[in-house]
């Protein structure tokens, strides 16, 4: 009787210690308990691998974790896990106006739709932490440098491919995202390209992620940080995305490592 008391004092414990290495497991949407009573399995994976595991691997901050969850959220529409991963992005120490530029953005990259559907959880969060406009960057901000030359090269090439088919949508790339949108300094260049292949990885756009994941280590990812990125998005948008995109990472890893 002493052997079995304590072996399930153990067990208590053991899950207690387990669920405390979830971040904020009290402001889930759905509790432990509310999964284990459909799918205990999940639970078990949630709390042992996911929050366990991937969340505390050295290779990618929590802080850049949480812009990749709410980059593949937002991706994938996914509005109502929004709640909880933007306030658990705050607590993870991404800015207010972190967060107001990653929702920006993805408009351009997962559109309007996905980027307005993300607006209510995260006013809802805002509201209950006291967030105003003050702590957000305006519409209208001084623009970061360009770098002229890469500029040029990246709209010849978008020039040459999609002219032909689509000048205004040449047009609209040099003049809304790279002569705008990616100049606006509320959120930093590597993150920008951090959110960008973290929602095209998502959403199964392979043929971008190449260009984008190379921007992304010319603005200060690194290669074991990308590899992270990948494995990261694999838990929230499934495994066939993350490993669609394994050639693709390859490519431009081996091209670096020349």
């Amino acid at each position: 009787m002493k052997n079995l008391i304590l072996t399930l004092a153990s067990l208590v414990l053991g899950a207690a210690a387990a669920e405390a290495q979830q971040p904020n497991v009290g402001g889930r949407r759905l509790s432990p308990e509310d999964v284990r009573a459909v799918a205990p399995a999940l639970e078990a994976y949630t709390r042992k691998n996911l929050y366990g595991d991937v969340w505390n691997r050295p290779g990618l901050s929590r802080r850049d974790r949480s812009l990749v969850a709410v980059a593949v959220l937002i991706a994938r529409n996914q509005a109502p896990a929004l709640t909880y991963y933007i306030d658990q992005a705050l607590e993870n120490g991404v800015k207010p106006g972190e967060i107001s530029e990653t929702i920006t953005h993805l408009a351009f990259y997962s559109g309007w739709g996905n980027a307005f559907a993300a607006m209510g959880p995260t006013k809802d969060v805002f509201a209950r932490r006291g967030i105003g406009p003050d702590q957000l960057p305006p519409a209208d901000v001084p623009k970061l440098p360009l770098n002229e030359a890469e500029e040029a090269d990246r709209a010849a090439r978008v020039q040459e491919s999609a002219g032909p088919v689509s000048p205004s949508l040449v047009r609209d790339t040099t003049d809304l995202l790279f002569r705008d949108l990616w100049l606006r300094p509320g959120l930093a260049p590597r993150d920008r390209s951090l959110v960008t292949v973290s929602a095209l990885i998502a959403s199964g756009q392979t043929g971008q992620v190449g260009y984008h994941l190379g921007r992304a280590m010319d603005n200060g990812l690194t290669r074991e940080q990308a590899s992270e990125v990948i494995s990261h998005v694999a838990f929230y948008a499934g495994w066939p995305n993350a490993f669609s995109t394994i050639p693709v990472a390859k490519t431009v890893f081996d091209a670096r490592a020349k």
